[in-house]
């Protein structure tokens, strides 16, 4: 039976996602915000989406950006870079995840005080990859 288990786990790993990838959690931004400067990059190659990721006056441009940046280390530290050259790479995956998504940072509670009694007012956290 542990035989089985093995096979299924070399398959796994060898189907698995190969391409270069990085992450970002615990963002103090709301994945809303993130998520309409996702949307400006994906599908573009990577050149043209740094470019644009400096010139997009928003607050998560930033941020991404950074991510962006690791993504292009990893692909070269990985030796992606050797079979892909980098005016061929394009941002083929780019997500970030909404609180209510498995996966979304914590919320951050913060909480105000009203007439003797206090009121709730939390802070999305958010997580993106690309």
């Amino acid at each position: 039976m542990a035989t089985r288990s093995k096979e299924k786990a070399a398959a796994r790993k060898a189907n698995a996602d190969k391409r270069p990838q990085a992450h970002a959690k615990y963002i103090r931004i709301s994945p809303r915000k993130v998520k309409i400067v996702i949307d400006l990059i994906r599908g573009k190659s990577v050149d043209e989406a740094a470019a644009i990721l400096q010139f997009t006056p928003k607050a998560a441009s930033p941020v991404v950006l950074k991510v962006l940046n690791s993504a292009i280390a990893n692909a070269v530290n990985n030796q992606e870079a050797l079979r892909c050259p980098q005016p061929r790479q394009r941002v083929t995956d780019a997500q970030a995840h909404q609180p209510h998504q498995r996966g979304a940072g914590p919320e951050v509670r913060r909480r105000r005080k009203r007439h003797g009694s206090e009121s709730k007012s939390p802070r999305c956290t958010g997580r993106s990859h690309l």
